[in-house]
């Protein structure tokens, strides 16, 4: 690999020698590994000293803060320009005149003395100190822009490099904020939007893993622009693990099931950190690395940068053929919407909504596909977090994630509750985290690559604008209950195996009757119910009689009502004929599938 700046450096770069901006916000993977090159000596390095290497330029000045540290210079010479600009600029003098001063004048060496002390003072004091370092850095700015006369009080350009900028400037209610907190945002508003400052040649850069961490009156400046640091593509992960490989010690050798080629293509989703962990865990265990420890470390890394209470990988064990009836929706499944998934480019799918009422068998038939898929399947469980402005840097760390997983089936259950409305009515917060995903599920990079399965109930709740064409309204697939010959084979599957044979035409046509129009969900209670009358009779086989008997005493849920306002709301928003009861569905049968939802919504059903 070689020693070229990376994209978002680049992209720094630009806006500050463009003059775009003054201040650039470095977001994404801050806290991983990058690589960099002295003279013939290869490393990898955290950002900040990966950043002092390739800024280290004849015209800047390279200034660092952090927050459990004092304002440090890079280079000990840069520290004595800029005292000895500081104090002439705090004495309004310049060298010669302070030079005539000290030979004229006892005391004001001894003021120029005094000032010099300070400054070094006010460095230490930075020390946990951060509104004391940032009001010293807008200083320094304020002085680096004076003239001594007819020369400007420094040659270079003050290059300032803040860590931690989510820690010093963090996002909440002005009401909430403690005075010192304040005072933080107030100096550096007023620092960066000052035109002297954004007409000066000198530069912040503030490092945050998302600028939704800044306070909101910093983050919106026009003024601030953002660069982010993607996660590491394969290219970069292939360049480490040989990096690793050939700086091992003496007698310790990296063996893997495959090639490093392989290793870096099923690492995708780790960062340069995580991996180098998974490197050394190996090394240390002296076993060959397998494709279930790359996998493992993997989901875990995932899970921890995303929470536990975010997402989950999904390993379902059924596949479609274990689905009992839905024949036409099998066949579909099968032989249209698995292909258009595993297809690259514009001929996939972005995803697809599956509708249905509760109880249908949506969750169990969709685990299957995703089975059949072979692919990782990531569980979105909840993006909303209760903590202020928290909730757009979880999407932004599984943005992150999705760009750098190869491909991925995002699996949401219940997705009315994930993604709401973005109406007038709706939260801010809501409205933008849906307005995210949406723009998400469109992105051209990640077609082919990202495939969104919503499952709801409730698909009249989902957001029109995830509902059209070009996200999941590509293919909107309803889950009804079984008919005909699908539910004869849910009957059979039901009964049969506590009845110990096959049932015979007349019982069949009986139970039917008995059981009435019950759902998949119903139909699996009623099984596991007979089964436990088997095992409490500790009987071989059930008598058709005692069958009856439990089949009679099963009462369905009071929940028809609502089940068929839900039917109805999936047929209506059904993007296929073909998978309709009926694909010759007539215009006048539609428009009377909707009279009957707004008589049940007048009714109070939702």
């Amino acid at each position: 690999m070689s020693q070229q700046a990376p994209p978002f450096l680049k992209a720094a770069g630009r806006m500050l020698n463009a003059g775009q901006t003054r201040t650039v916000l470095l977001t994404g993977n801050i806290h991983d590994l990058f690589y960099q090159k002295k003279k013939n000596e290869e490393d990898y390095v955290s950002l900040l000293p990966f950043l002092l290497h390739h800024w280290d330029l004849p015209n800047f000045m390279l200034l660092v803060y952090e927050l459990n540290g004092p304002i440090r210079f890079l280079h000990p010479s840069h520290r004595e320009a800029m005292k000895k600009a500081w104090v002439g600029w705090r004495r309004g003098l310049n060298n010669e005149q302070m030079a005539i001063q000290r030979m004229l004048h006892k005391g004001a060496v001894d003021d120029e003395k005094a000032i010099a002390e300070s400054f070094e003072r006010h460095l230490q004091e930075a020390i946990g100190n951060p509104t004391l370092a940032l009001e010293m850095l807008r200083q320094m700015c304020l002085c680096s822009r004076s003239r001594q006369g007819s020369k400007p009080s420094l040659k270079a350009n003050l290059l300032i490099l803040i860590e931690g900028a989510d820690l010093i400037l963090p996002e909440a209610p002005i009401a909430q904020m403690g005075d010192m907190d304040r005072r933080r945002v107030t100096i550096c508003q007023d620092w960066f939007s000052d035109q002297d400052f954004l007409r000066s040649g000198d530069a912040v850069i503030l490092l945050a893993e998302s600028r939704s961490q800044i306070h909101h009156r910093i983050a919106k400046l026009p003024y601030l622009l953002e660069s982010e640091i993607p996660s590491p593509d394969e290219a970069i992960r292939k360049h480490f693990i040989s990096w690793f490989n050939r700086h091992l010690s003496q007698g310790e050798e990296l063996k893997l099931w495959s090639s490093q080629s392989q290793l870096a293509t099923l690492t995708a989703g780790l960062s340069l950190q995580a991996l180098l962990q998974l490197l050394k865990g190996a090394i240390h265990g002296k076993e060959k690395l397998q494709p279930v420890d790359v996998v493992a470390k993997v989901e875990s890394f995932i899970q921890s940068q995303l929470g536990d209470s975010v997402v989950e990988f999904k390993k379902p064990e059924h596949r479609l053929k274990d689905v009992v009836g839905f024949t036409k929706l099998k066949g579909f499944l099968n032989q249209e919407l698995i292909p258009r998934f595993k297809m690259g480019g514009k001929a996939s799918l972005p995803g697809a909504a599956v509708c249905g009422p509760i109880g249908s068998g949506k969750t169990f038939i969709f685990e299957a596909v995703a089975t059949e898929m072979d692919m990782v399947v990531l569980v979105l469980k909840n993006l909303r977090s209760q903590w202020f402005g928290q909730t757009d840097v979880i999407f932004e760390r599984l943005r992150r994630v999705l760009e750098a997983l190869s491909k991925v089936l995002i699996f949401v259950d219940e997705a009315d509750t994930q993604f709401g409305a973005i109406g007038p009515n709706a939260h801010e917060t809501e409205r933008r985290l849906t307005g995210k995903i949406q723009a998400m599920m469109s992105d051209p990079r990640l077609r082919g690559r990202v495939f969104w399965l919503l499952i709801t109930a409730r698909i009249h709740q989902l957001s029109p604008d995830l509902r059209r064409p070009g996200r999941v309204g590509d293919l909107i697939i309803p889950v009804l209950d079984p008919e005909n010959e699908d539910r004869q084979a849910f009957l059979k599957w039901v009964i049969q195996p506590v009845l110990g044979r096959k049932l015979k035409p007349d019982e069949l046509e009986h139970l039917l009757r008995e059981i009435g129009d019950l759902s998949a969900a119903a139909m699996a209670s009623l099984r596991s119910e007979l089964k436990a009358r088997q095992l409490l009779r500790k009987a071989e086989a059930l008598e058709m009689d005692a069958i009856l008997e439990v089949v009679h005493d099963h009462l369905p849920a009071a929940i028809a009502t609502t089940r068929h306002y839900q039917t109805l709301q999936a047929l209506v928003h059904c993007s296929r004929r073909s998978l309709l009861p009926d694909p010759e569905v007539t215009e006048t049968e539609r428009t009377q599938w909707e009279a009957e939802i707004r008589e049940l919504e007048a009714s109070g059903i939702r």
